[in-house]
């Protein structure tokens, strides 16, 4: 899923699908084995490119490939705020982050196999689910609806948290992925400072289904 502007003429969409077209393969590389030895032939094989192309975009695979995270941690964000629109709560905008990051193992599973391997350096990252978790964070602090007094921490917990709830996901599929992650949401929610009863309330309230 390409996150930038749509191009203005043919030659700039020419060019961002070629792009994206290597991103996607390395996507698919990183989901797959998560080796980033894979030579740039492969690569621009595997794109359905030419050789030259990939320097026309990248200088290095370190770069694609870093660039290839980011696509996808952005994809993440994008699905789960499709989502929970309309939500207010920022509690209940934690919980439903848990549970809907569960059912992806099975609707997104390259998203979660990415997530999993990669996502432990991107928690302080400017893009990806991110910046919405500290935002919402941030609304709830304010809002006297969490107690804890650092956003930033509170999100390296949070972060840790989810990506345990990845990796139990996609290591135990024949665990109710529902169940695990409302219990975890539970336990982080009363780490933020809410009251035992409301956040197993909260942790239990209808979700939103993926499409």
């Amino acid at each position: 899923m390409s996150t930038s502007a749509p191009p203005k003429n043919r030659f700039e969409r020419r060019r961002a699908e070629t792009r994206q077209a290597l991103v996607r393969a390395a996507r698919q590389i990183l989901a797959e084995t998560g080796d980033t030895s894979a030579s740039i032939q492969a690569i621009a094989e595997r794109a359905d490119v030419g050789f030259g192309s990939f320097y026309n975009h990248f200088e290095s695979k370190t770069e694609l490939f870093d660039a290839a995270v980011a696509d996808a941690l952005e994809e993440f964000g994008q699905v789960i705020d499709e989502r929970v629109e309309g939500i207010d709560d920022p509690a209940e905008l934690v919980a439903a982050g848990f549970r809907l990051t569960a059912q992806m193992a099975d609707s997104h599973p390259e998203l979660l196999r990415i997530l999993r391997d990669r996502g432990l350096a991107h928690i302080h990252s400017d893009s990806g689910l991110s910046p919405r978790a500290l935002r919402d964070l941030e609304i709830g602090i304010a809002s006297g609806r969490f107690t804890c007094g650092n956003a930033t921490a509170a999100l390296s917990a949070l972060g840790g948290t989810l990506l345990s709830l990845v990796a139990l996901r996609l290591d135990r599929p024949d665990l109710d992925g529902d169940e695990a992650a409302s219990d975890l949401a539970e336990m982080v929610l009363r780490m933020l400072g809410l009251a035992a009863d409301d956040a197993h309330e909260v942790t239990r309230r209808p979700l939103p289904g993926l499409a």
